[in-house]
């Protein structure tokens, strides 16, 4: 190893190859000069005391060793992001950035409404929304506040449990007008389904409460939530949506619905370490009390 000095610069450059696949690339996602992207990768192989990189016909292909330095390059990028929102924030009022990391669904169909009125009562508030299904690491500062379907585990979190929201089946009216409306479980193998195209934990979850889903062929299948209800709001079959979100489209007709009724148990949490920042307090208590609300504008729903 040499006596190279890195900073985080040349770290953010590792992963912009890793991302993008060449320095060009690379170059381009930061707003540097590739001559610059060169000296870093220069400086990171020298430090390395090997190559990072072999060149291909496809780009830029990764070692073993840039592999296993990726993890670490994105707890820097992670540490990087928070210092950044803990030095944008004020120590006596809720102003600065708050990062938030929710489901697909939950981030894109449900918080908008919620974090516009939030942003209205606090404009020194900035947020910053990552909508993912994917579970981000708080404790790696991925994000300050994270809106779960899976129970917290790790003891340094602040856990608030939400309840679970209830799902159904459901169809456009234009579907049905063409298709019929099935009134059994048995009847959906005559119909169009929507569904995901792997077994995530979710999905292992409705298959062993309704044993009669895992026989099922779905004809739309896709492991994006989002993917599935614009499917179902196009009319292109039957598949599950949240009880109070398919409520707000009076064309989305609920199926079945003394049969199928899974919930989907939610969670918000923060790291403790966040729990007396104003602005994250201030977020994190406006998330439950809305996120309440709507899991609860369920039993307002007619089935």
């Amino acid at each position: 190893m040499t006596k190279s000095v890195l900073d985080w610069d040349h770290y953010r450059t590792l992963l912009a190859i890793l991302e993008e696949g060449s320095q060009s690339g690379a170059a381009r996602s930061l707003g540097l000069t590739q001559p610059t992207i060169a000296r870093h990768l220069d400086a990171l192989e020298a430090a390395a005391g090997k190559p990072l990189f072999l060149r291909s016909h496809q780009g830029l292909l990764p070692t073993e060793t840039a592999l296993s330095m990726r993890s670490y390059a994105e707890t820097m990028a992670a540490s990087a992001a928070a210092l950044a929102r803990a030095a944008s924030g004020d120590s006596e009022s809720p102003e600065g950035t708050v990062r938030i990391s929710a489901s697909e669904v939950i981030g894109l169909e449900v918080l908008p409404p919620i974090l516009s009125e939030l942003q209205e009562r606090y404009p020194g508030l900035a947020i910053e929304l990552s909508p993912s299904d994917a579970v981000e690491d708080l404790l790696k500062q991925q994000a300050d506040i994270a809106v779960r379907m899976v129970e917290p585990t790790q003891g340094a979190l602040v856990s608030r449990r939400i309840g679970g929201i209830p799902t159904g089946a459901f169809a456009h009216r234009r579907y049905l007008e063409r298709h019929g409306t099935p009134t059994t479980l048995a009847d959906l193998s005559a119909h169009r389904l929507i569904g995901f195209d792997r077994q995530l934990p979710y999905v292992r979850d409705v298959f062993k409460a309704y044993p009669v889903f895992a026989q099922l062929r779905f004809d739309f299948r896709s492991d994006s939530n989002v993917a599935q209800l614009a499917m179902i709001r196009a009319g292109g079959g039957i598949g599950m949506c949240q009880i109070p979100l398919a409520a707000r489209d009076p064309d989305l007709v609920r199926l079945m619905a003394d049969q199928i009724e899974p919930h989907l148990m939610t969670y918000l949490v923060m790291h403790e370490n966040l729990r007396m920042v104003p602005r994250c307090r201030v977020v994190f208590d406006a998330l439950a009390e809305a996120l309440i609300a709507y899991r609860g504008s369920a039993a307002k729903t007619a089935t």
